[in-house]
């Protein structure tokens, strides 16, 4: 598999060098030179398929001339020791991608990254440092699957005072190879710095870079997956148990009509569009999903463009589902990489939901169900709510991506659906101190501590 950047189809490069570079020399993302289809054999078996056999034919034909069968088996067993159960709530599913080691879906993509970073360095003696901008959750995924990696150093870069302390404990709470520096700014000026620091010719010259931002396409690809397993669970009537991190008061008789056979609307809660941009590649590739809903919080410039067929960027504003607070979405370049303003209004319906209707969610589905929510999984129900309302959601089976366990965001699920059960995972993530480091949204500054910690 060849990869190019959004910004250049004529120059190829392979999987390792994608991940590797994590941005492309011209400020371009790596995508694909084609999306490969599943075999027939795959297509007929996801909903009875193991969650690491999908990963394995998933991440298989984009990785295949750089990580051969064997060492791509190990990858994925060591990467996916959790799944991605689809459980019924209310009229409608919630995939919870939130029972990996920080409990967030980040956790799927930054686990496989880590690991086939290694293995793809496994000859080199130069360090590698990874930068990471966060706006939650994707930092303490990075951090915590590479914590530990030998010849790998993490800077996450996150905005100051708008992580929640949890958030900041798994960002800045485990040391050793991961540094972390508090911004002051936003997520968008967070991200700026580090696509200003991935693109300095001369900095590169002193040190190996990467990203481990949802612009690096070995975060992306592995994402895929559990749109595939949710899915195909789904397609074929089945769904999940509740595991151990399942967020509900009590277990409860659910009454969920079979939809067997049926058309698939998964609602993915978006914020830099990377986790929406994997399951268009996995609807590709051959996947039963028949439409998405991007749902954002009012930062909503994807759902504004599907609206208006204008792309206007804009500053984020700050909410209390923090880590959508994004303004100028990097994953919008691959999108349109793939697909026109058409192809997406055909298979996206955008919608936006302000913090009252997200409080608002919270207390409605923990009182009607006794099943808790955290402000980003909130978003995404509301917004089937209201396209249902508006008749523009057809008929058929919806899933809604629960991307954070409700716990990470205590301080506002508490206060309006009481303390929702917390895994064991966050309970010593709680115990950590934080050690971080403050710096201005300035490109020079941040050079300063890359060089004087190299």
């Amino acid at each position: 598999m060849q990869y190019y950047s959004t910004r250049n189809k004529n120059e190829f490069v392979n999987f390792a060098s994608a991940a590797l570079c994590g941005l492309a020399p011209d400020g371009g993302l790596y995508v694909p030179q084609e999306i490969p289809v599943y075999p027939a054999h795959v297509r007929s078996s996801f909903g009875t398929m193991d969650f690491r056999d999908i990963a394995f034919e998933t991440i298989k034909p984009y990785v295949k001339d750089e990580i051969n069968d064997s060492a791509l088996s190990d990858i994925i067993q060591s990467s996916f020791a959790f799944n991605a159960p689809v459980v019924p709530v209310m009229d409608r599913f919630c995939v919870e991608l939130f029972h990996g080691p920080t409990a967030a879906f980040k956790d799927f993509g930054a686990r496989f990254m880590a690991r086939a970073f290694s293995y793809l360095r496994r000859s080199e003696d130069r360090p590698l440092r990874i930068l990471v901008a966060t706006s939650g959750d994707t930092g303490g995924a990075v951090a915590d699957g590479f914590f530990g990696v030998p010849g790998i150093f993490v800077t996450v870069l996150y905005p100051k005072g708008r992580v929640t302390p949890l958030q900041e404990k798994q960002i800045a709470g485990l040391g050793k190879n991961i540094s972390a520096l508090a911004v002051e700014g936003s997520f968008d000026d967070c991200q700026r710095l580090v696509k200003s620091a991935l693109a300095d010719n001369e900095l590169k010259k002193q040190m190996s870079l990467s990203s481990a931002n949802s612009i690096n396409i070995s975060r992306l690809i592995p994402q895929a997956v559990y749109y595939a397993s949710a899915a195909g669970k789904m397609h074929s009537g089945l769904n999940d148990p509740d595991g151990d991190a399942t967020p509900r008061k009590k277990k409860l008789e659910q009454s969920i009509k079979s939809y067997a056979g049926m058309p698939v609307t998964l609602c993915v809660p978006s914020g830099n569009f990377g986790n929406l941009t994997a399951g268009l590649y996995a609807m590709k590739m051959g996947a039963p999903i028949h439409q998405f809903i991007a749902a954002t919080n009012i930062n909503k410039t994807v759902p504004d463009f599907l609206e208006s067929g204008e792309y206007n960027p804009r500053f984020s504003q700050a909410t209390i589902s923090n880590a959508m607070d994004v303004g100028a979405p990097s994953n919008f370049e691959r999108m349109s990489a793939h697909f026109s303003l058409d192809e997406m209004r055909r298979i996206i319906l955008g919608v936006y939901v302000n913090d009252m209707e997200t409080q608002e969610t919270i207390i409605h589905i923990a009182e009607k169900s006794g099943y808790f929510l955290d402000p980003h999984s909130a978003v995404g129900w509301k917004g089937v709510d209201k396209l249902t309302a508006e008749n523009k959601i057809k008929e058929g089976v919806t899933g809604i991506l629960n991307t954070a366990h409700p716990a990470k965001f205590m301080e506002v699920v508490k206060p309006l659906a009481g303390p929702p059960p917390v895994p064991e995972a966050l309970a010593r993530a709680m115990e950590r101190t934080v050690n971080t480091k403050i710096i201005p949204a300035d490109i020079s500054v941040l050079i300063d501590f890359l060089k004087e910690h190299n």
